[in-house]
């Protein structure tokens, strides 16, 4: 069964019942950040976390129903029958970004709306990703089920993070991807992925009438060059690439710091440390933020169209939220770890904040157990709870520490 949790069907974990709710493109307006923050703190354990996804979760929920009630009052809960499958990633910057060149929100709102316009794609797994990348390649490199960019005058699609050449106007896009999930669930047989499926993305790529063999996308260079589209407008029909000719994508870094802007204003990324956000955070987040703060896939957040970026930068780091690109936050990540999750094998929370300057500069994940819950994609220094202590695995070299103290010492 997909256990994947939603704002209605929690998941149980050993803290108690947790609730996941999607937010498609990683936009959350103000006022929606100020229910979950009440939300979390009045229902539930007072933290909120942020996905891979740009989703967020609610963890030691006292009374779901409540949450749940809570989410729908606020406009984050618009379809109860398809409030799991609303996994929508967009770039973070979009619109407003220097390296992109289509604002895909447009396409987010559309896109989510043909999801919960269709009663069979409720049937879709929890686990299934929409992404759709406005050129400058971040978002893309996470490989999602269905990924649309803008490339040679027309949107491009990739499957699985393979491109099979098909090229459609932007408004035609959406229409796409919804064909590709349609096409995902008659292939399904089970899977929860599409990479899962024995030669899927060659099987929903020749549902889709594509011809041309699909070449994998590696990380490298954005995605698209060129002018900015304007959003919305139609394109004409693109060349498909060259049989063969790998697409490069972006090995971006996430959005730290000052960030210029096209419109001469500034934006901010922000580090949310370990991804989790107290309420109090939430709320000084919200009082920053102009209209909606956007959630990254790499557990931060980005605020827009800010007058002062340096001075919300004071502030916000007065919450314990940085915005230095050489914190040592910046890169350190962890599973949920002892005592949410019974499988773990210790509280690795609160040992990475003990160590938080333990490879700094490198990116660093702790993993309370082998499976390695939420470790980024890429290259990064695995921290990984043993019965005997951590195993640090650094570029394919093991070594075992006792404890964090061991570590840290080790470290200096």
């Amino acid at each position: 069964m997909d256990a994947c949790p939603g704002a209605l069907q929690v998941h149980q974990a050993a803290d108690g019942a947790l609730a996941r709710v999607r937010v498609p493109g990683g936009e959350l307006s103000v006022g929606g950040l100020r229910a979950l923050a009440a939300a979390a703190a009045e229902v539930g354990a007072g933290v909120i976390e942020l996905t891979s996804r740009a989703n967020v979760q609610v963890r030691g929920l006292r009374d779901p129903g409540e949450f749940a009630a809570r989410m729908a009052e606020a406009g984050l809960l618009p379809s109860a029958t398809h409030e799991r499958v609303r996994n929508i990633v967009a770039s973070p910057l979009t619109g407003q970004g220097g390296r992109g060149r289509l604002d895909v929100r447009p396409l987010v709102a559309t896109l989510d709306a043909a999801l919960c316009a269709r009663p069979g794609l409720a049937r879709l797994p929890g686990r299934f990703l929409f992404a759709l990348d406005d050129g400058s390649g971040d978002v893309s490199a996470l490989d999602a089920d269905v990924t649309i960019f803008p490339d040679l005058g027309s949107m491009g699609v990739l499957l699985a993070g393979v491109d099979h050449g098909i090229r459609c106007p932007v408004g035609g896009s959406v229409d796409v991807m919804i064909a590709a999930a349609e096409a995902f669930l008659e292939e399904a047989q089970g899977a929860w992925r599409l990479g899962e499926i024995p030669g899927g993305p060659d099987r929903i790529a020749a549902r889709l009438g594509a011809t041309t063999s699909g070449t994998p996308v590696a990380s490298g260079k954005p995605l698209a060059s060129g002018k900015p589209l304007a959003s919305g407008t139609p394109l004409a029909s693109g060349t498909p690439l060259t049989s063969g000719k790998p697409l490069t994508s972006g090995d971006q870094e996430p959005p730290i710091g000052v960030i210029p802007l096209r419109d001469g204003s500034s934006g901010l990324g922000v580090i949310v440390p370990l991804g989790r956000l107290s309420a109090g955070q939430a709320t000084a987040l919200a009082d920053t933020a102009v209209n909606a703060v956007r959630l990254t896939p790499w557990r931060g957040v980005v605020l827009l169209e800010l007058n002062d970026a340096t001075s919300a930068a004071k502030t916000l780091a007065k919450a314990d939220l940085p915005s230095d690109p050489r914190s040592p936050w910046a890169g350190l990540s962890a599973c949920t770890g002892q005592p949410g999750c019974a499988k773990s094998l210790a509280d690795v929370q609160t040992d990475a904040r003990q160590a938080v300057g333990f490879a700094q500069g490198e990116p660093v994940h702790w993993s309370g157990c082998e499976r390695r819950c939420g470790r980024p994609r890429g290259r990064a220094v695995d921290v990984v709870a043993t019965p005997g202590g951590y195993r640090v695995e650094r570029d394919g070299v093991r070594r075992t520490y006792t404890d964090v103290t061991d570590m840290t010492r080790s470290a200096r």
